[in-house]
């Protein structure tokens, strides 16, 4: 099945983002957490999206973002 048929047929969604507020919550997370942990700015964009969208789960395989997405609240399945 093609990514457009799974959207179609509702398997995926494709939630409206904001990316100003996106980012607002990107420059919040960095400066809480990026020079203690250093994060990178690509997986602080990632859990500022999820975040916003209200995700309660975020699956990974970083370690470090993982870190950053518990810290945050997300719960992070093994």
């Amino acid at each position: 099945m093609t990514l457009q048929a799974n959207i179609a047929s509702g398997v995926f969604q494709t939630p409206h983002v904001d990316w100003g507020d996106v980012h607002r919550m990107a420059e919040r997370l960095a400066f809480q957490h990026t020079a203690k942990r250093g994060h990178r700015s690509f997986d602080v964009l990632h859990i500022a999206t999820a975040l916003h969208i209200g995700a309660s789960e975020f699956l990974t395989f970083d370690a470090n973002q993982k870190e950053l997405a518990e810290a945050e609240g997300l719960v992070v399945p093994v």
